[in-house]
Order: structure tokens, then C-alpha cells, then sequence
């Protein structure tokens, strides 16, 4: 499993108390054939704005007296409306790129973009609210709260940002999108695992984020609720337009994005195209799979 408990524990906190939540590598060229069953390609269009764009980025730990690096001049930039799956061994810097995407941790050297805002040089109170407003997160473990019904759970972001009228609205729709219009009075402990991902993913779409960063979303799930939950991820990009990175140490789950990134050591060192002809046979050399 490559999520990291430390980002669950740092959105979970935030929510529970209704405090605010908290050069490029060479790549294998990418031969356009048959896409995952089940998605509907996009054709080629015009270059799309990037959601979220990293420049340089790197971070280093220590461990006791050893320093990791944990990332290495990373690049990576990600269109409005994508899916991307990232991918790589253990210690290879999955976690610790999510971390810096989703502004919980901060970079020792380099840039990041949302939708073109810059976030370096930003207070803390002003991460904050960017992370607030502008990013969704889905974790292994749904993370919902317990004592709160499936509404009150979605609702909660939108309340801490003072949009609790208007998001009455937006609930309406994705609840029809998710399909969970029949259980929005139920609290966690009554809903099945498929059912408690998809308030998740209401809950992080609730705000309208400029992307969705899903930490291992279905690794808690059967093979048959992952797909569904899969299929509610391409769907979404598909119809609705949203953007989503998504780790995952399963290949078959990767296969559902439109683009996958192999990390190693810190650094981007492969990509392909889910619709290219030797998708799988790249996963295969780069995760030895």
C-alpha cells in the first residue's frame, strides 16, 4: 500500500474539530491505440490548462543520520481535466508527492502551480484556504465521520468555507452523479464500502476543487466496488471535467486513467498513455509487474 496515514490524519483532524482541512525526463513516445474497456478516449484537441504544474520539486528527510530524498527535481504537470495514475515501488516518492501537491507539506526546493496560482510564499492561513477551495482528497480508509450522517459528512467542507447554502444545490447533483440520492441520512456504519468511497468523493467534489488527489481509493474495496468506483473516476473526467491524480499500486486500477507516471528514487522516470498500444508492457518495465 503506498498511501500515507499521515495525510489522512492531517484532512480527518481538520474536518473533526471544523477547522479549515488542512528538466523534464525522457519519456517513451506514446502510440495511440485501443483504450481500458469501459472509457471513452478523448480525441486530440488544443493544449488544455494545467490544474496543478511542479517545477524542481524536491524533499529531503533525515532518518536518523542518513538523509532520504525523498524527491529530486521533479517535474511533472497535469491538464484540466485528466487522469492520471502515479505509480512506482515502495520509497519511491509517491506519498511524498502527493504531501506537496495537496499543500500539506512544504518543498525544500521548487514550485507549484493550481490552476496557475503560484503557492510559493503563501501563509499559512492563505495554503489553507487554497487547499480548502481548491483541492479534493480521497483516501483508502474514506475517512468519513462517524457520528455524522452521509449529508452532514459531504456538507462539512462546504460549511467550514461559509458555502453551506450553495452547496445544498451542488449536492443535489452529484448525489445523482454518484448515485447515492437514497442514502445521504445514513451514517458511515450503515453504508458499504462502495457507498462510503462514492460520499467521499461527494465530500471532496463538494467545493468544486480544481483537482482530486485519491491516495489508493479503491484499497480497501472487492474488485468488482474498485471498478465501480473506477468507472465513477473516468466518468467524471469524462462528462464532468474534473481532474484527478490518483496513486495506486495496482496496474489494473492505473489502466482506468488516461496517463500514468513511474516514479523511482525520487524522480520521474517514465510515463505512458493508457491508450497506447504497449501500456501494459511499460508497466511491466518500469513496476515489474
Amino acid at each position: 500500500m503506498f498511501g500515507s496515514r499521515e495525510l489522512e490524519t492531517s484532512l480527518t483532524t481538520s474536518a473533526k474539530t471544523l477547522e479549515t482541512p488542512p528538466k523534464a525526463a525522457q519519456h517513451p513516445p506514446h502510440a495511440q491505440t485501443h483504450a481500458h474497456p469501459n472509457a471513452k478516449r478523448r480525441t486530440p484537441a488544443e493544449p488544455r490548462p494545467h490544474a496543478v504544474a511542479a517545477s524542481g520539486l524536491s524533499k529531503h528527510y533525515q532518518l536518523g543520520g542518513e538523509t532520504v530524498k525523498a524527491l529530486s527535481g521533479l517535474e511533472l504537470t497535469v491538464p484540466q481535466g485528466q487522469f492520471l495514475a502515479v505509480m512506482g515501488p515502495s520509497g519511491s516518492g509517491k506519498s511524498t508527492l502527493l504531501h506537496l501537491l495537496g499543500l500539506l507539506d512544504s518543498a525544500d526546493s521548487g514550485t507549484i502551480h493550481i490552476a496557475g496560482q503560484s503557492t510559493e510564499g503563501l501563509s499559512d492561513d492563505a495554503l489553507t484556504a487554497l487547499r480548502r477551495d481548491r483541492l479534493g482528497f480521497v483516501f483508502q480508509g474514506f475517512e468519513l465521520i462517524p457520528n455524522l450522517s452521509a449529508r452532514e459528512n459531504i456538507l462539512l467542507p462546504a460549511e467550514v468555507a461559509g458555502r453551506g447554502a450553495e452547496a445544498a444545490e451542488t449536492l443535489a447533483r452529484l448525489a445523482a452523479v454518484l448515485g447515492i440520492e437514497a442514502r445521504l441520512e445514513h451514517r458511515p456504519t450503515q453504508l458499504s464500502g462502495g457507498q462510503q468511497q462514492r460520499v467521499a468523493l461527494a465530500r471532496a467534489l463538494i467545493n468544486n476543487p480544481v483537482v482530486i488527489l485519491a491516495d489508493e481509493p479503491t484499497g480497501n474495496l472487492d474488485t468488482r466496488t474498485g471498478e465501480e468506483v473506477l468507472n465513477l473516476f473516468q466518468r467524471g473526467v469524462r462528462d464532468e471535467g474534473w481532474t484527478v491524480v490518483m496513486v495506486t499500486h495496482d496496474p489494473k486500477a492505473a489502466l482506468y486513467a488516461d496517463r500514468i507516471v513511474f516514479l523511482r528514487d525520487g524522480r520521474l522516470v517514465g510515463e505512458t498513455l493508457t491508450g497506447g498500444a504497449d501500456a501494459r508492457g511499460t508497466i511491466e518495465r518500469f513496476v515489474g509487474v
